[in-house]
């Protein structure tokens, strides 16, 4: 018999929040439907059943994360306790993408505005440092 707070299959978007992939269900419920969640390779709708050993790829801006379930939980965990739940298989190299993005917005200057002014190249080298 399973422990209590374990249920043997969930809710595909009742998961994704459970395990803390977004902040509400209605979120969860609105990637499901726009195509960003997807099971082996497939779209997934958001009352599909999530088993334990699946695998689950969500698209979150230009980050894809890829989890693979290892437990399903009755209700919304904590930020210590989603080890327990999901396994994240994601590469390095969808984190190296959004830190790339990241600084990129932080140099990109107004269009028109110029040549960066020796302050400006200042503030960049110290940045960098």
């Amino acid at each position: 018999m399973p422990p209590p707070e374990l249920a043997a299959a969930a809710r595909l978007d009742k998961w994704l929040w459970a395990v803390r992939m977004f902040k509400s269900r209605a979120l969860a419920t609105d990637a499901c439907r726009a195509g960003s969640v997807c099971i082996r390779d497939e779209p997934a709708k958001p009352g599909r059943d999530v088993h334990t050993g699946e695998v689950v790829t969500v698209r979150q801006g230009i980050i894809t994360r890829t989890l693979q379930v290892v437990a399903v939980p009755r209700s919304r965990v904590g930020a210590k306790l989603v080890a327990e739940f999901c396994t994240d298989l994601t590469p390095p190299g969808e984190f190296e993408k959004a830190r790339i993005h990241r600084m990129q917005q932080v140099l990109a200057r107004e269009k028109g505005s110029g040549r960066p002014t020796k302050r400006d190249r200042r503030l960049l080298d110290r940045l960098f440092e």
